[in-house]
């Protein structure tokens, strides 16, 4: 076996792993915590990624080696999707524990999760630096506004109005369908 064939192996295999983890993590949050504030992080991470989608369209930047990559490079959609999620997590955690040596833990693990993913992305020459550095910049701003918006206006209009919390409820579990049918989608365009 040759390096690219090594090379190209684990790349399909990191992305497969990686598809499913992040499909059985928001799975696992969603049934497990089955709140609103759940639902919203779900329909946050369909935004953000619908986000993605439409700035790699506007910007049209080639990745490094095109061969690797669909579509264009700018910005690292994973970058951002990994931001987003780690940064609403951490937010999540400190908002409900408060700042303490547990929560601390916690958030430097996470960072160092989520700086080694999106170096994978650099090292697989999927993406350039600044493409990575783009998406991980996009994915925290957009993860604060929308933790924040939770706190600032949805939720008073979650607790006063019905027709609120059944777009947020009914939302949420469409994000989370419609996500799952993507991954399972692209995994099985993958396996021909």
């Amino acid at each position: 076996m040759c390096i690219s064939q090594v090379r190209q192996f684990t790349t399909v295999s990191f992305e497969f792993q990686r598809k499913w983890l992040v499909v059985t993590v928001f799975g696992i949050i969603v049934i497990w915590r089955h709140d609103a504030l759940a639902m919203w992080a779900a329909m946050g991470e369909v935004a953000n990624a619908w986000l993605a989608i439409t700035l790699k369209r506007i910007l049209n930047q080639e990745r490094p080696v095109a061969i690797l990559g669909t579509g264009p490079g700018m910005p690292s959609s994973h970058a951002q999707s990994i931001f987003f999620a780690s940064v609403y997590a951490i937010l999540s955690l400190v908002k409900s524990l408060g700042l303490n040596g547990v929560t601390v833990t916690i958030r430097v693990l996470v960072l160092a999760f989520r700086s080694y993913l999106s170096w994978l992305r650099i090292s697989q020459r999927h993406h350039t630096i600044s493409q990575v550095v783009v998406g991980a910049i996009l994915g925290t701003i957009f993860s604060i506004l929308w933790f924040q918006s939770w706190y600032w206006f949805v939720l008073q209009a979650f607790l006063s109005f019905l027709w609120v919390w059944i777009i947020i409820v009914v939302g949420g579990v469409t994000c989370c369908v419609i996500f799952l049918l993507y991954v399972i989608k692209h995994w099985l365009m993958d396996g021909e």
